[in-house]
C-alpha cells in the first residue's frame, strides 16, 4: 500500500516544468518561509519587549514551543539512523526524484519538525495551529511527490512531531493548556 500511494503520488512529477518547480519550492524552499512565519507569529504573539514584567513569563511558554520542535527533529534524526529504511530512489526502479538526498528516510526530518511547530503553536493559538498543519502537510505532500518520501515517512513524522509536542505540553508547567 505504501509504494501504491507512492507511486500515485509521485506520478504527479515529471508531467511539466512548471508543476515540478512548484513542487521543488514546497518541498526544498517554503519550509524556510513557514519559519520564519512563524517567527512572525510568535513575535507579535508574546509582544516581546523585555521592559515589561510579562516578558519572563511569556518567554517560559515560548521555551516548550521551540523545544518541542527542535526536539522533535533532533529525535527524527536519530530514528533515522536507528531503522535504516532506504528512499525511493534505492527501494523502487525507475525512479528520477526531483531532490537529491542520500540519507536513510524513516522518519522524514522536515514533517516532524513541521507538524512539532503546528502543534505546539495549535496550543497558543487554535487557528494559526490549523494554518501551520496544513503548511506541514504540503511540506510532506511536496517531499512524496519530489520521491524523496515514501508516505510512511511522512506520516512517521507527523505522529512523531504530534507525540513530542504533547509530551513537551504537558510536561512544561508554564505552556498554555488547551
Amino acid at each position: 500500500m505504501n509504494n501504491t500511494v507512492f507511486s500515485f503520488f509521485y506520478n504527479l512529477a515529471h508531467q511539466s516544468q512548471i508543476l515540478d518547480s512548484v513542487i521543488v519550492f514546497f518541498a526544498v524552499y517554503f519550509p524556510f518561509v513557514v519559519v520564519f512565519g512563524a517567527g512572525i507569529f510568535l513575535f507579535r504573539f508574546f509582544s516581546w519587549n523585555p521592559q515589561t514584567p510579562e516578558f519572563f513569563k511569556k518567554y517560559k511558554e515560548f521555551l516548550p514551543l521551540f523545544f518541542s520542535s527542535v526536539l522533535a527533529y533532533c529525535l527524527a534524526y536519530i530514528l533515522k539512523i536507528l531503522f535504516h529504511i532506504s528512499r525511493p530512489i534505492l527501494a523502487l526502479p525507475d525512479i528520477q526524484p526531483l531532490l537529491t538526498k542520500t540519507s536513510f528516510s524513516f522518519p522524514s526530518e522536515h514533517a516532524t519538525f513541521f507538524m512539532a511547530l503546528a502543534f505546539s503553536i495549535f496550543f497558543l493559538h487554535k487557528k494559526a495551529g490549523y494554518i501551520f498543519m496544513f503548511f506541514a502537510f504540503l511540506i510532506g505532500l511536496a517531499r512524496i511527490v519530489a520521491g524523496v518520501h515514501f508516505p510512511i515517512d511522512i506520516l512517521g513524522g507527523f505522529i512523531l512531531g504530534i507525540v513530542v509536542a504533547f509530551v513537551a505540553r504537558d510536561t512544561s508547567p508554564t505552556c498554555v493548556k488547551i
